[in-house]
């Protein structure tokens, strides 16, 4: 019954720890590409490629569902993967979903034309990648109408986080926010569009200020992933056994994953 969770590196566990709170019945296996992190510079076949690799890894362990934690995954490889590569009794989510959802306040399901909803202006914080690729902005226009979405690329920050490396990762926050307010000086609400950027929340929110909404994903892919699996109950998979794999050097992702969710990850080489 194990769900399989892809991510370039460690920002993917922030959705893992949620997960895991909501759903603690249900095996988990972890899939990071540490040894090609940052996906966010890369280009779209690259991401492709790297994030097909990688889910095939997680459908051999034993996992018929994979949630691609990765935004840049989701915004560049996800809807190819879906249209031409994912096996007929397999299923790959992305996380942007909840977050339109939770946004527009409509199920993706609701197939009405789109509305205008309560938010008018939108700050967007992502990788350069989900930037350029405009899939949120995308996805979005097909159920609001009348919101502006303003897009900052947050480069460095993700870096930064995977090294340890806060105090750098803060001040990029701080300059990443002063460069979007400059364009769109009052945002109604953010969207922190990266899973490594929720451990940087309370420094996005200082930054915004107190009056924007910050939208983080991990809790709504939780809530999310709870109603999809009762709902597809056949698609937990075989698989019964947790573990955490990584491309990159076992030890040194062990303990960059322990430092970032503050308990002891063990990765083993994927």
């Amino acid at each position: 019954m194990a769900v399989g969770i892809f991510d370039s590196g460690l920002g993917g566990l922030t959705v893992l720890d949620a997960v895991q709170a909501r759903l603690p019945e249900v095996p988990f296996v972890y899939y990071a590409d540490s040894a090609h992190t940052p996906y966010g510079v890369r280009d779209s076949q690259d991401i492709y490629e790297l994030t097909t690799r990688g889910v095939q890894r997680l459908f051999d362990a034993g996992c018929d569902l994979v949630i691609l934690a990765c935004n840049t995954a989701s915004a560049a490889a996800l809807r190819r993967m879906q249209e031409g590569w994912v096996p007929r009794d397999k299923r790959v989510l992305g996380v942007f979903v909840p977050l339109i959802e939770a946004l527009t306040e409509r199920k993706w399901g609701d197939n009405s034309p789109p509305r205008e909803v309560a938010v008018k202006h939108v700050a967007l914080f992502a990788t350069p990648a989900t930037v350029s690729s405009r899939a949120f902005q995308r996805e979005l226009a097909f159920r609001a109408i009348g919101v502006d979405v303003e897009a900052q690329a947050c480069g460095g920050v993700v870096d930064a986080i995977e090294e340890g490396d806060m105090i750098l990762a803060e001040a990029l926050v701080s300059s990443h926010v002063e460069a979007l307010k400059r364009k769109m000086p009052n945002p109604d609400a953010a969207i922190l569009g990266c899973t490594h950027y929720p451990i940087m929340q309370d420094q996005f929110q200082a930054a915004l200020g107190p009056d924007v909404r910050v939208f983080s994903q991990a809790n709504l892919v939780a809530e999310s992933l709870a109603d999809y699996l009762a709902r597809h109950p056949e698609m937990t998979g075989p698989g019964d056994t947790a573990g955490f794999l990584t491309t990159g050097d076992p030890r040194k992702v062990s303990a960059g994953a322990t430092r970032f969710l503050r308990r002891q990850i063990t990765f083993d080489a994927a």
